[in-house]
């Protein structure tokens, strides 16, 4: 009996599992004696008996998961259009991180709900969906094909699966979270498992894209024997729930990986939980609606849109690393180089005497902290009091990393005293990055410059005049009802303004309130 070898290139890998599939699709025809795919390197080799099987049958196979097969030589692009392919890529995803930002702390107030982080995580899982199809989608057909042979609706096996695998990434969630519990995760380590974690996305992306193949060898997963446990027991069962359940082991996935993560970060086995219950929610609708329409949707059309979704991805990644950087306090995130920048350009001081102390005045609520950018001065004690009229799960803790301030919020009025001993940029947050703010410390003696692009309230002592930054949604009555607790007092601020157009208030706005209540 003759044996022959043969190597060709399958285009579209774009993560380990894709092994899996093209091995899996091989060995089920005859003549095939072996099969090995290699992700990093986009080959196949097969061991077959010639007399039996022709190379064709093979392509076939291959080509029919979705993937490209090519003999010879890899075909490399021009060196300049990979430059430009980089150059454009990099300049796309600092105007994407500037409008994150922007959108997080437009005019000193975040423009999020309390759950903003979880739908983040909802839409990574969303957009990583056709990566599922291309990892467990077999999965799904093989449950499927078995609902078919009996003769019953596939359904309750789609309900089933997503039910084991949303279970199975919630409990895993939990356990990474507590396992964080046990370590001391202050706001830079918190950072630093963000940055990580888009560190992931990212090459997780670009891998899905076919970009810079010296990537595809950085692999975090299981051990190589449990993982093929894994898939054997996963593609060999037609127990949905089972199936589902397994899918959380699946750590050669990027995203989970980054999930996982960011699920330590928290270092609450309940936030992580949460965190990987709302991914796992997000990867369900496009791979059960695989499931629905597998036998009219192609391969190649889901790879099309498989890499389609991998610039999403390394969107998301990079965002996540921004957010990373805020948490860590270093500076370097996009807001605060810009912020440094419009400092170096149009310094912003103060006319507080040096002697008396700072006092700064924030209101927390469900949109964030307002105001959320204050003007200090340097060597001046500051008294920042902070009225917490509601809590959530996001805005409930405040870190100042620079400063070694962290601290939790309790409803109602408290008093937190430092002292800037530095002058600079002070960027501070809520415990998970999402809402921001931040110092701009200056040194004493200058007059405060009305240029910069978005005004910074400047501490004021009791004895200075009292002004109230525009927020977004504000209205006078609502100025004065949160201020004054009476909304009727919406005509002394007006009086106190004659030129303002009540009607339109504008973000960022100073208002000069009534010396003395009437």
């Amino acid at each position: 009996m003759s044996e022959s070898t043969i190597s060709f290139r399958a285009h579209g890998m774009h993560c380990h599992g894709c092994e899996h599939v093209i091995e899996a699709s091989l060995r089920k025809l005859a003549g095939v004696r072996s099969a090995r795919a290699s992700y990093p390197t986009e080959t196949v080799t097969v061991e077959f008996d010639p007399e039996r099987i022709g190379f064709e049958t093979i392509r076939d196979s291959v080509e029919e998961n979705g993937y490209r097969v090519e003999e010879g030589e890899r075909r490399e692009r021009p060196l300049g259009l990979r430059l430009a392919l980089v150059a454009a890529a990099l300049a796309g995803l600092a105007a994407l991180i500037f409008v994150d930002t922007r959108w997080i702390s437009a005019s000193g107030a975040p423009d999020i709900s309390q759950h903003m982080s979880l739908w983040l995580i909802f839409a990574l899982g969303l957009v990583t969906g056709f990566h599922c199809i291309g990892m467990c989608g077999a999965f799904v057909v093989s449950y499927s094909a078995a609902d078919a042979s009996a003769g019953r609706a596939s359904l309750l096996s789609h309900v089933a699966f997503g039910a084991g695998k949303t279970l199975s990434y919630t409990s895993i969630g939990a356990l990474f979270g507590a396992l964080g519990a046990f370590v001391a995760f202050t706001p830079l380590l918190r950072g630093a498992a963000g940055i990580a974690a888009g560190l992931f996305l990212i090459v997780f992306g670009l891998n899905m894209l076919g970009l810079f193949a010296p990537l595809r060898r950085f692999r975090f997963g299981l051990p190589a024997p449990l993982e093929r446990w894994v898939y054997k027991e996963a593609g060999g069962r037609h127990r949905p729930f089972v199936i589902g359940l397994l899918n959380g082991l699946m750590i050669a996935c990027g995203p989970l990986q980054a999930m996982y993560v960011m699920a330590a970060g928290t270092g609450s086995p309940i936030e992580g939980a949460k965190m990987l219950f709302a991914f796992g929610l997000g990867t369900l609708p496009i791979m059960l609606a695989f499931g629905v329409i597998a036998s009219t949707l192609s391969n190649a059309l889901t790879h099309r849109l498989l890499k389609a979704s991998g610039v999403i991805v390394v969107a998301l990644g990079a965002v996540m690393i921004n957010r990373g950087l805020i948490l860590t306090g270093w500076g370097y995130d996009l807001d605060s180089i810009l912020a440094r920048a419009r400092r170096d350009e149009t310094p912003v001081t103060a006319t507080q005497p040096a002697s008396a102390a700072q006092t700064i005045e924030m209101e927390a609520n469900r949109f964030g902290y307002a105001p959320s950018r204050f003007t200090l001065i340097r060597g001046v004690p500051v008294r920042w009091v902070i009225n917490a009229t509601e809590i959530t799960t996001c805005n409930h803790r405040i870190v100042v990393p620079s400063l070694d301030l962290a601290f939790d919020l309790k409803p109602g009025m408290q008093t937190i005293e430092f002292t800037p001993r530095q002058a600079g940029v002070i960027p501070w947050s809520c415990w998970m990055g999402m809402i921001r703010g931040q110092f701009d410390v200056v040194e004493p003696g200058a007059a405060p410059q009305e240029t910069a692009p978005e005004p910074a309230p400047v501490a004021t002592s009791p004895a200075a005049a009292a002004t109230y930054v525009v927020q977004r949604g504000d209205t006078l009555r609502s100025v004065a009802k949160k201020l004054y607790g009476a909304a009727r007092r919406w005509r002394d601020i007006a009086a106190a303004n004659p030129s303002l157009r009540r009607n339109k208030l504008k973000p960022g706005q100073i208002l000069k309130l009534p010396e003395a209540s009437p």
